[in-house]
This record gives C-alpha cells, sequence and structure tokens, in this order.
C-alpha cells in the first residue's frame, strides 16, 4: 500500500503542475494578443521608415545626421543583446545569449581580445549570463518590458545615439527575437548604427534605380526631424519584437509543459490501477489460503 499512496502523492504534485501551466499558457496568450497587434500594426511603418532612410543615407553626409551614417569601421563595438526577464519561454533566452557569444568570438575576436566588445544587455536573464561569464557590460535595462512604450524606449535609443556621436562606439549591434507568429520566433542580428546604405539596383541595362523623392518643405529639414526618429522607431520595433517573441515562447512552452503532464498523469493512473489490481488480487489469494489452510 506504501506504494499506492507514492503514486497518489505523485498524481497529486502533477496535477497541481498541470493546473500552473494551464494558468501560465493562458495569461502568456492574453499577453501575446495585445503585443502582436501592437508590433504587427506597426510593423509596416517601421519597415518603410527604414527603407526610405536607406535609400537616403547617401544623402546624409555633409549634414547635420551624416554622423549617424558615417562608416567608422569596427574598433570600438557595442552589442545589445534583448532578453527577458523571466524564464519558462523555452529557448528564448537562450538562443540570443548563445548567438551573442558566437557573434563575439567568431565576428568579434580581435576586437574582443583587445577589450573594445561592450554590451548593453536589455532583460535580466541575458543579463546574469554575461555577468557570470565575465563579459564586458556598459549598462543594463531591465525595467523597460514593464511598460513598453515608445516613449519608454526612447531613452535607451538616445543613449545609444549619444554614444555613437560622441565615438564610443563604431558600430552598435542589436540581437533580438523577430516575432513571426506564436510557434516561431526569428533570430536577428542588425546594425543598429550606423545606417546602412543601400546600393543602388542595376537593371540589365546597367542603369541605377532609386526612389525618386519629392521633398517638402526641404530635404535638409525633412532628414534633420527624420533620421533620428528613424533611429528610435528601429529600436522600439525590435523591443516590440522581442516583447511579443517572448509570450509566444512562452505560451509555446506552457502548452507543451501542460500536454506533457497530462500524458504523464494518464500513466500514473495507470501505474496506480496497476499496482491497486495487484494489491486487490494478494488480498484475495491471502484469503484464499487462509481459508484452505482452514478446511485442512
Amino acid at each position: 500500500m506504501a506504494n499506492l499512496k507514492e503514486v497518489r502523492v505523485r498524481i497529486a504534485s502533477v496535477k497541481s503542475t498541470r493546473q500552473i501551466t494551464s494558468a501560465m499558457k493562458m495569461v502568456a496568450a492574453s499577453k501575446l494578443r495585445r503585443a502582436q497587434n501592437a508590433v504587427l500594426g506597426m510593423r509596416p511603418y517601421a519597415l518603410k521608415l527604414q527603407e526610405i532612410m536607406e535609400n537616403l543615407s547617401s544623402g546624409l553626409d555633409g549634414s547635420e545626421e551624416g554622423v549617424y551614417a558615417q562608416d567608422r569601421g569596427s574598433h570600438n563595438v557595442l552589442l545589445v543583446p534583448v532578453t527577458s526577464n523571466r524564464g519558462l519561454c523555452g529557448a528564448f533566452n537562450a538562443n540570443i545569449i548563445k548567438e551573442t557569444i558566437n557573434y563575439i568570438h567568431n565576428e568579434l575576436s580581435a576586437q574582443y581580445k583587445a577589450g573594445n566588445v561592450d554590451l548593453y544587455c536589455i532583460g535580466k536573464k541575458g543579463t546574469d549570463i554575461f555577468k557570470s561569464r565575465g563579459y564586458k557590460i556598459a549598462e543594463i535595462n531591465t525595467q523597460i518590458f514593464d511598460d513598453l512604450t515608445f516613449d519608454n524606449s526612447v531613452k535607451i535609443s538616445e543613449e545609444l545615439m549619444e554614444s555613437f556621436i560622441n565615438r564610443k562606439y563604431d558600430k552598435i549591434i542589436l540581437i533580438y527575437n523577430r516575432f513571426k507568429n506564436a510557434a516561431v520566433q526569428v533570430l536577428q542580428v542588425e546594425q543598429f548604427l550606423p545606417i546602412s546604405k543601400t546600393e543602388p539596383v542595376q537593371t540589365s541595362e546597367k542603369t541605377e534605380v532609386k526612389a525618386n523623392y519629392i521633398f517638402e518643405p526641404n530635404k535638409e529639414e525633412i532628414l534633420e526631424a527624420l533620421v533620428p526618429k528613424s533611429i528610435k522607431v528601429q529600436l522600439y520595433k525590435a523591443l516590440a519584437d522581442s516583447f511579443a517573441a517572448e509570450h509566444g515562447a512562452r505560451m509555446t512552452a506552457m502548452h507543451q509543459a501542460t500536454e506533457n503532464a497530462d500524458a504523464l498523469i494518464k500513466d500514473l493512473n495507470l501505474s496506480y490501477n496497476k499496482a491497486r489490481q495487484a494489491a486487490i488480487t494478494s488480498e484475495i489469494l491471502e484469503i484464499v489460503s487462509g481459508a484452505e489452510a482452514l478446511k485442512g
């Protein structure tokens, strides 16, 4: 009977865990719906704005905003890995941490050996790992996902832009999970600064094809307003993508955990019934044996 008691305790424990994972799945699904609507609503605007900026980047040379497009090489590099503050979201954080470490040692090995690679960690999970492994952390932000809005993300954007303008860093790279759907997140390594320049598209007649924009009031004033805003929008898009991807990953992980708990409960119930049947059979045999002994 002790064996039966152990199985009953195990079944109760797994059922309790299933209730927790099921509740977390529903919470993640609710948060995902809002985050998904936000990122899908602003993504077309952000992508079009980035496309316009890349087309106009050649015209930034000599302007005040041209500093954001200056290619100064890769002597000092800042990586911005975006992770979550909480776990239980599958490989969401592990993929970012692994990609960041691989990028440092494969793409930036010379700079890393010279001590010229810094991290701006967004999210507690990545911060804890990079700290424990001794990587050079320049800045930490673990509050942004408590209230993710464009206005709140602007502070981070301005810090990154200022560090680039002041030549503290020659290149700033974002590493984050881009939201595709609830079950799929795409790992993204994206150059934040300097602004990437789009090469002219060559046709079969070898003529340049480029967008022809009409500027009103004038190109200089538009660039003055558009360049900083475009940079800030790109960071907010990355954070919104990561936020939605986190909830999608958590919902998927909790769904799988709930299904695994259901399967485990089914197996435990089968084991319990078998053990109970064996115990009943053993008792019947003992009674029958006793009865036979009395007859003799």
